[in-house]
This record gives C-alpha cells, structure tokens and sequence, in this order.
C-alpha cells in the first residue's frame, strides 16, 4: 500500500527535511529533566514549537494533540485533496499512542489534591486513550473508521498494519495513519520502576549498555491505493506472551515477525538494504534482537537503532522509525545514505555481530527496501518492511 506522504516532528527536529539532515548526520541530543513534568528524570522533548488546537476543539486540548496536529499540519493540503477526491466517507484513521494526554490529567489531579476542585480549563477527553482518533476526525470532519490503537511500544506499528487492512478490504480508499506520545511523569516514574532507563545515555548494543531514554514525538501518513514513490510493502506480526515486559530470550517470534514481512513481499533476507533495528538499549531486548536479527541476516545488511537520536517514543516509535525508513529511501536523501549507529562502539561479545553503520565507515547505495522493527511489551512483536514498489 502506497505512503503517499509524511509529516514527522520528534527530539531530532520538525518536518521531512531537518528530520532527516539531523539524523543522517548522527545527532544525537542530550537528554533533561524536562521542566513542565514533576520528575527530574532525563528525557528527550520536541523542541520545536506546536500548532495550537482551533478553540472548537479546546476539550481535547493537550501537549499529544498539539504533537499530532504539528504532524498532521505538514501533509495537511495531501490529506485534504484526497477528502475531496474520495469523499469524507471513505477517508479512514488509525493512529497509535500509550500515553495520550496523561500528563494533563496528571496535572489535573495536582490542583485537586491541592484546591479541592480539578481546573476549569481540564476534560477527560484530553486524556482518554481514544482521544486521538476522536480529535483528528473532528479536525479533519472525516467520517470512515476511525480508532487507536495501543499496544504498548509497536502501537503506530500494528496502525500502520491496520491501515492497510482497512484499504485492502475496501472500507477505505485512503487512510490517515501513524502515531503519537507526550511525556508524562506516569512514563517516566514506571520506566524508572522497572530498572529500565539509563543513567547516562540509550547506548544500544554496547557492552555498556544500561537502560534506554524516554522520548516524545508523532508521525502520520497517508495511505492509499493511489501510487508513490514508497510503499509499505510487507508487515509481519508475532505475539510470543512469554512476560509482561521482558521479551523471549531466545528471539524466536522477534524473527518470525522479521520473516512473516519479508515472505509477505516474497523478499530474501539479503534484499533488505537497512534494519532500523528496535534497540532501546536494555539489557534484555538487546539481547534478542542481536539474536533474531543475526540469525536471519548475519552480519552483512546494514542497520542500526535511532532511539539515542529520537529517545524510545513508545507508542509513536513505530510510525516515527517507519518515518525515518521513509525520509532515506526518499528523494530527500539525495546522496542515498545510511543513518549511523550511535553508540560507544564498544561491542558485547556474548551477542551476535550485526552490520551496523557508522559515521567513520559510512554507507552509500541505492536502497530499495527498508525493515524497521517494534517489538513492544507482552511480546507484541511487528516488522514493516518499506520500499519502492
């Protein structure tokens, strides 16, 4: 299914253009406590400045809204020329989050504990898990099917699966997709609960690896039938159910997801150009993914994880590393290059060696097809593979 167009706004910067220069040239930025939340736990933030909701909408007014619409604003005449070509009906949205707006809600529950009365400029829909979905239809006024879904970190993953579904099965003839997640201190504290952030910075890979970093951010894209330059050719999804947050050690339903993209596209293992690897720097998930991704690929394909450059963005990770697989297969890249592997460099030796790319041998070819992975809390594991039709 084509990706006819893509608004993206994370830690590495605002729109296609600055999204991709910073990422090719491997900034990665240090991440702060962030002064609107109550934690001093590093994160990493959207600097840029956000589109404000029309006041029509002030009841869905948070900081993942504004994040979304920032996103949306880019492809906005796109999305609006195919309204009008295919009718308000036929126009689908799925999009991904885990957050929402919980940290109004968070604030919210502050001023009641102190006055008594939560805020006059508060509403539950700024927080409530469909939230998203709701306000983006009403912004755009489009009625086909619209939800969110959310499945922990591979939730803008398995929209962009759905999304397909839904144009495959002829419900749509185009869909608004992807997904979206602000910071909040009910993330950060949890993570922190777990043992899983860092205490320096999302090092993946490393022998010295010791927790990822929290980041915020949202990508959208339209799908439809109509062609373009870049299509989501493949997707392949496992559950392996095997612990609530750690992933199976043995990696085996991380490589069936891998597998069931590439037998979806009827692709070998050795097509694939660049892995945008999962890599959130813990202990365990790295772990497995050297396994999977090895076992399936070697050591020859080029890869690397964007989470030091974008933070893990949790429900929006998916759509934004299928974003960044989408801004290097683009014409905006125009040297074709491949994104470094930021890290220390300094290898595990009890996981297996992976092809990843850096900035002192940088890799440029024509590419042709992209995997990025998400494998998310449960086992929730999905694979997209992009590429150009």
């Amino acid at each position: 299914m084509y990706l006819n167009d893509l608004g993206i706004v994370c830690a590495l910067g605002y729109g296609k253009a600055e999204v991709l220069s910073a990422w090719l040239s491997g900034q990665h930025p240090q991440a702060q406590p962030i002064p609107w939340l109550g934690s001093n736990i590093p994160a990493l933030s959207v600097q840029a400045e956000l589109l404000p909701l029309p006041k029509s909408l002030n009841r869905y007014d948070c900081r993942n809204n504004r994040i979304l619409l920032s996103a949306l604003g880019q492809i906005e005449q796109t999305v609006r020329r195919m309204i009008g070509r295919y009718g308000r009906d036929r126009i689908g949205l799925v999009v991904g989050t885990s957050t929402s707006g919980i940290a109004e809600g968070e604030r919210a529950v502050g001023v009641l504990q102190a006055t008594g009365q939560m805020p006059t400029g508060y509403h539950y829909k700024q927080q409530e898990l469909g939230g998203a979905a709701e306000f983006l239809t009403r912004y755009l006024d489009i009625r086909g099917p619209a939800y969110t879904v959310s499945t922990t970190c591979s939730s803008s993953a398995n929209a962009l699966t759905s999304a397909r579904r839904l144009i495959r099965l002829g419900v749509c003839d185009a869909v608004l997709v992807g997904g979206g997640d602000a910071l909040c201190d009910t993330t950060l504290e949890g993570f922190a609960a777990l043992g899983a952030l860092s205490k320096t910075r999302c090092n993946p890979f490393s022998k010295n690896r010791d927790g990822t970093v929290i980041g915020e951010g949202a990508a959208l894209f339209l799908m439809s039938r109509e062609p373009a330059a870049i299509a989501l050719l493949g997707v392949g999804a496992s559950s392996d159910a095997y612990h609530i947050s750690a992933p199976r050690p043995d990696g085996a339903c991380a490589y069936a997801a891998m597998q069931f993209a590439l037998q979806d596209v009827g692709l070998a293992p050795e097509q694939v150009d660049y892995i945008n690897l999962h890599g959130t720097a813990t202990w365990q998930n790295d772990a497995m993914e050297s396994l999977a991704v090895g076992q399936l690929f070697g050591k020859r394909t080029s890869c690397g994880s964007s989470k030091p450059a974008t933070g893990h963005c949790l429900g929006a990770s998916g759509a934004i590393e299928a974003g960044l697989c989408w801004l290097i297969l683009s014409d905006l890249n125009r040297e074709k290059r491949l994104p470094p592997h930021c890290w220390d460099g300094v290898a595990d030796s009890e996981m297996m060696r992976l092809g990843f790319v850096t900035l002192e041998h940088p890799v440029l070819k024509p590419l042709q097809y992209c995997l990025s992975n998400s494998f998310a809390f449960g086992g929730n594991n999905v694979s997209l593979l992009l590429g150009h039709p």
